[in-house]
């Protein structure tokens, strides 16, 4: 794999970031922090911004080239997942805004809604319970007294 690379900022230590703007031969943009891995790769580790070329944008923390930490990841569909992020998959808690405007307040594993959570209907009606990925039985509607 081939990338344009323009260093802002490098630091000579062997465990310390670099700041970069990467240009992937997909089109693909990032820029932030890298670091040297074990096998002296440059990989994404630290915060960064990554677009993709087909508008997708991922802004938050990496590690080894991978989405781990907090972030926030939009779509081109106005789809928007806020949270924690493990193995590039949501993992543990966060907030994804569908493209209609409800929203899933709860936990995550895999990029599915995994455990307990809150869905915010169009109507602004909320829905709590335990969520299985498209399953969530037994919901409650909590009321507004």
């Amino acid at each position: 794999d081939q990338f344009y690379l323009s260093v802002k900022w490098i630091c000579l230590s062997a465990d310390a970031a670099f700041k970069v703007s990467l240009i992937f031969p997909n089109g693909d943009k990032y820029e932030g922090e890298c670091r040297k891995s074990e096998s002296g790769e440059l990989v994404r580790s630290g915060t960064g911004k990554h677009t993709s070329a087909s508008g997708i944008i991922y802004i938050g923390e990496w590690q080894e080239d991978k989405m781990l930490g907090k972030g926030t990841l939009q779509f081109p569909s106005g789809a928007v997942y806020e949270g924690e992020f493990k193995d590039n998959a949501y993992n543990g808690s966060g907030t994804y805004t569908f493209p209609d405007g409800s929203m899933y307040k709860g936990q995550f594993y895999n990029d599915r809604l995994e455990g307990e959570g809150t869905f915010t209907d169009t109507q602004g009606l909320k829905w709590t319970g335990d969520f299985h990925g498209e399953a969530a039985l037994g919901l409650k509607l909590l009321h507004n007294l």
